[in-house]
């Protein structure tokens, strides 16, 4: 695979009126193309903190970041922050304004998206008429109509319900998938992490670091519900766990 992003000794000091805290220090990987990649760790340890600086939102204390071949990468949120009074196909077309990237060809393909992935018929409604997995659904044909190649996901379905997560789990992986996109999502659930992805990372407790990294190799690897009857699945979690408790 054609490593795509390099990551090395990133490190993020916060400055306080009295003192300076360490939340990254040392955080060093790579990713590749079409991976799906996890980060999970400890609350308050930096996960989002590392999606924030690669988006450019805060600035690094040390380190460096190498996005190779002039990929793009664009962030999806936590919460799908539709606005209420566009319709979803406004609301998908948002970022493209922003950019001043708004062409008949770019809204072809946010209709084509919308199409492929059950919101067509919901194009002129407003955000107020869709369940909450067709609103992520719509947060993030919002950010694929940027065609970037790396999605940045920081606990996109942490405000979800269990049932409706696993669902939209199951539609979020299916897309990046089918899109061809690279996935980079920070996460506190680990079985997300595991049917999910190719590779878990795991970080320690802040001043955070890189615990461990592991290649989920599972028998009959397929969608993420169905990951997660596999018989290696336990494995990882209890590696994992122990990992984020031990």
């Amino acid at each position: 695979m054609k490593k795509i992003l390099e990551i090395s000794n990133l490190k993020k000091n916060y400055h306080t009126n009295n003192e300076e805290v360490c939340a990254l220090n040392d955080i060093s990987f790579d990713i590749y193309e079409g991976e799906f990649v996890s980060i999970v760790g400890p609350s308050g340890c930096g996960k989002s903190t590392i999606l924030s600086i690669l988006n450019n939102i805060i600035d690094k204390s040390e380190g460096s970041i190498s996005i190779l071949n002039g990929y793009k990468l664009a962030y999806m949120l936590q919460d799908d922050c539709l606005l209420p009074f566009k319709t979803v196909m406004e609301n998908c077309l948002i970022g493209l304004r922003v950019n001043n990237n708004l062409t008949e060809e770019s809204k072809e393909y946010v209709i084509e998206l919308l199409r492929k992935y059950g919101l067509y018929d919901f194009m002129n409604k407003y955000p107020s008429n869709l369940s909450g997995g067709m609103r992520q659904r719509c947060a993030l044909i919002r950010t694929l109509a940027l065609k970037p190649d790396i999605l940045l996901l920081d606990e996109a379905m942490s405000s979800l319900d269990y049932q409706t997560r696993l669902n939209i789990g199951e539609d979020i992986f299916k897309i990046i998938k089918n899109e061809g996109k690279t996935a980079i999502m920070v996460t506190h659930d680990i079985g997300e992490a595991i049917s999910m992805s190719d590779r878990v990372i795991v970080l320690t407790e802040r001043p955070s670091t890189v615990r461990s990294i592991y290649n989920i190799k599972l028998k009959s690897k397929s969608s993420p519900i169905n990951n997660r009857k596999d018989p290696l699945f336990a494995k990882y979690f209890d590696l994992i766990w122990r990992d984020l408790n031990g």
